[in-house]
């Protein structure tokens, strides 16, 4: 940004924070229309602030680069630099607030000049305070919680014909009625209403989505069908007795010790763990040599990928590392946020198997897995629940492991 703008942060250091001026951009842009040069991206830029503020900001919008491209036709560019230049519009300071406002200004009024009957800038007026959604999706819109959760969404016969899951469930359904694509399209055509459970938390919400698909098995689910962590990480004995692992996709001949949704995510755990327990790189299939790896060279490994350490000791300490991803035999729950501030909700995994969830009042002290087996809401443990946790697991952001 710097480069583009010559902007840096001594330049800034003394201006005014955005929710100084919010109450003053408000006043001067009430019942107006906002208008800018590729509008979209201010009009973006100023609903993010406000949100931020708490507030929901919404003016009607006029973009002079849409106006310009059907009113000046042929231009070689229509950046508003080049455009200015082309039309002989003076454009100083650059990239400065100044500047540029008072060259789209100018364009501006060229552009109302050659628009002799105005129906081409009345026409590219963008009401953003009112929805363009059909009336009977705008009413199920309106009724639906900014929470998270799940969501079903139902037919004339009230069969549900779609479930999905998010984190903000009125603005994820609001991407499905204004989605363009043919699932979109589909539930635009028949959702009658969208009933909804919110959950607080989202491995709630994630084993809810993956135990519902399965039980009521909706049309347009498909993609809950096939598997959305494709890719595993493996481990294997070396001819000298070192365990190393490896990330390939999942095949049905052997069990991966845990799962990812991309190669990415699989690299990044890979490399945390590598960080974590002074594993080897090359051991871990993240570094390719035939001889040591790069963590031996600035002497960060013990040396596994030389047989400098022996192969006992390091396969312990790989064992060690990759426990808590293995499920056998173990009693725990994991304590995640609730559905109000005077609620956690919790997993239970007995024996290794996940056998429901549920949620328990803050003032409420669990000391005893029964206590939570009483509150519990059974579910199925399957590859795809044990795949969730394991996932969460990994991330373990926010939440708490009690072990019984």
């Amino acid at each position: 940004m710097v480069n583009l703008t010559g902007i840096n942060n001594n330049m800034l250091r003394n201006a005014p924070k955005f929710h100084e001026v919010a109450k003053r951009i408000l006043e001067i842009t009430e019942d107006t229309i906002f208008v800018a040069h590729n509008t979209s991206f201010d009009y973006r830029i100023l609903k993010t602030e406000y949100s931020r503020l708490g507030y929901n900001f919404k003016r009607n919008t006029l973009c002079t680069l849409e106006l310009s491209k059907k009113l000046i036709l042929d231009m070689n560019s229509y950046s508003l630099g080049k455009l200015t230049k082309q039309l002989g519009i003076p454009l100083t300071q650059r990239h400065r607030a100044s500047g540029d406002a008072l060259a789209t200004v100018k364009l501006f009024k060229l552009l109302l000049d050659k628009d002799l009957d105005k129906n081409i800038i009345i026409d590219n007026i963008k009401n953003t305070s009112k929805s363009n959604l059909p009336k009977n999706l705008n009413e199920i819109l309106n009724e639906l919680p900014s929470s998270t959760g799940i969501y079903y969404m139902h037919n004339k016969n009230s069969e549900i014909i779609y479930i999905g899951k998010s984190k903000n469930i009125k603005k994820r359904v609001n991407q499905h009625f204004t989605g363009k694509d043919v699932k979109s399209h589909k539930l635009q055509i028949n959702t009658i209403s969208v009933s909804y459970d919110e959950t607080g938390s989202e491995l709630i919400a994630l084993l809810k989505e993956s135990n519902q698909v399965k039980l009521h098995k909706p049309i347009y689910n498909r993609k809950l069908r096939k598997s959305i962590y494709p890719f595993g990480i493996y481990k294997n004995k070396d001819v000298n007795n070192y365990i190393n692992l490896s990330i390939s996709k999942i095949s049905s001949s052997n069990e991966p010790l845990t799962t990812f949704k991309n190669m990415n995510n699989a690299i990044s755990f890979l490399n945390k763990l590598i960080n974590e327990n002074d594993l080897c790189q090359k051991l871990c299939g993240i570094y390719k040599s035939n001889n040591n790896c790069f963590r031996y060279t600035i002497n960060e490994c013990s040396g596994a990928c030389i047989k400098l350490e022996g192969s006992e000791q390091y396969n312990n300490r790989l064992t060690q590392a990759l426990k808590y991803l293995n499920f056998e035999n173990k009693n725990f729950a994991i304590i995640d946020k609730g559905r109000s501030i005077e609620e956690n909700s919790f997993v239970l995994v007995e024996n290794g198997l996940f056998i429901g969830l549920g949620y328990f009042n803050l003032n409420f002290q669990i000391n005893n897995i029964e206590v939570l087996k009483k509150i519990l809401i059974s579910m199925e443990h399957n590859k795809d629940s044990q795949q969730i946790i394991q996932s969460s697991l990994k991330k373990s952001k926010g939440i708490r492991i009690l072990n019984y």
